[in-house]
């Protein structure tokens, strides 16, 4: 059978490794640096405590379903939704600009669940804190290496992280790489911001008006969540979590500061936003290097070829757009570009050895 190596388990990965399932001679692999599924847009933190229950979403926030614009992708939403996973936005959001019938969604057990859906229907082998660091060619097949454990051979490999970092990879990749593409690749930016969780023991209560609120006055913080109210699961058992995003000027600005330093800028802010804001009994503070896309590769079909036999492809929002309806058009033009390669393989495996010719 052809090995698939998809590296990034977000969500235009995980979408396009189900997309793969069942596709001709096709065993499909997967990759992440991250200790979980999720990506930037799934990010989730969960209490210090193991004995607490309660999580928080540091990424994505919403899913927001445009049907004019989504066209064949509308199935997807309603998959989601038969199955629980995504559930219609109730909660009030102050100062949320929603483009007429528009829907808004959350997911109930956070954003990654969404990913993780995606994961458990491609079948697909998936493995963790695996950095890939070189891609080289090796007798008609990508050799793959990483930071930890020893290199592996695929057939066809699908490329879905942020696109600086296919740029920073090493190997025959690297001259692979036409001067065109190049330059397109370079040419994807990025904002970058920060996240902050906290967490409350339960029975905490945390008396404001509303689910979530986009701040326009502030210049350190765009966004606060009463996360677990947000998704609409407050429960006695596990306490309540707020989650607050940092603007993009703020979060370039302290790209490369001390971690430490920044969340107590962040605390500050909040401190003047909210001052009946209780104190937290832990915090988790998470820099989004990579956090939307500000400009994607121009004229783009959803995905790149960068060499053809054996094939190497990559795809993801920098291709499209950051939000799940491009990471989903993406995850589908990668499928298409990669089904008719596994196809080959089909075919191959049906000829008859020479020697019964």
């Amino acid at each position: 059978m052809a090995r698939v190596l998809v590296v990034g388990a977000g969500l235009t990965g995980a979408a396009g490794a189900a997309l793969l399932r069942g596709a001709a001679r096709g065993q499909v692999t997967v990759w992440d640096k991250a200790r979980g599924a999720g990506g930037c847009g799934g990010g989730r933190a969960r209490r210090h405590d193991p004995r607490e229950r309660g999580s928080a979403d540091l990424g994505a926030q919403f899913v927001t379903c445009e049907p004019e614009l989504a066209g064949p992708r509308l199935s997807f939403y309603e998959e989601l939704l038969s199955h629980g996973i995504l559930k219609p936005l109730t909660a009030p959001v102050e100062g949320m600009v929603a483009r007429e019938g528009s829907c808004n969604y959350v997911a109930s057990q956070g954003i990654s669940s969404v990913v993780k859906y995606y994961l458990e229907q491609s079948g697909a082998e998936v493995s963790y804190e695996q950095h890939v660091t070189h891609l080289s060619l090796r007798d008609g097949r990508w050799e793959v290496s990483r930071k930890a454990g020893p290199p592996e051979e695929f057939d066809v490999v699908i490329l879905t992280m942020p696109v600086p970092q296919i740029l920073q990879l090493q190997g025959d990749i690297v001259n692979i790489i036409n001067e065109s593409q190049k330059q397109q690749l370079e040419s994807v930016s990025y904002s970058s911001r920060y996240a902050l969780g906290l967490f409350y023991e339960a029975g905490t209560g945390i008396a404001v008006p509303w689910a979530a609120q986009y701040i326009t006055d502030n210049p350190c913080i765009r966004f606060i969540s009463i996360d677990n109210k947000k998704r609409n699961i407050e429960s006695p058992e596990a306490g309540p979590s707020v989650v607050v995003h940092t603007t993009v000027t703020f979060g370039s600005e302290h790209l490369d500061s001390d971690p430490a330093e920044v969340q107590q800028i962040i605390l500050s802010h909040l401190q003047r936003i909210v001052p009946s804001l209780p104190k937290p009994s832990s915090i988790k503070c998470q820099k989004w290097r990579y956090s939307q896309v500000t400009r994607a590769v121009p004229n783009c079909p959803g995905q790149m070829i960068l060499h053809t036999q054996p094939l190497l492809i990559c795809g993801g929002d920098g291709f499209t757009r950051s939000n799940f309806d491009g990471c989903i058009q993406s995850a589908m033009s990668l499928a298409e570009a990669v089904k008719p390669h596994l196809q080959q393989f089909q075919s191959q495996a049906a000829k008859p050895p020479l020697d019964l010719l």
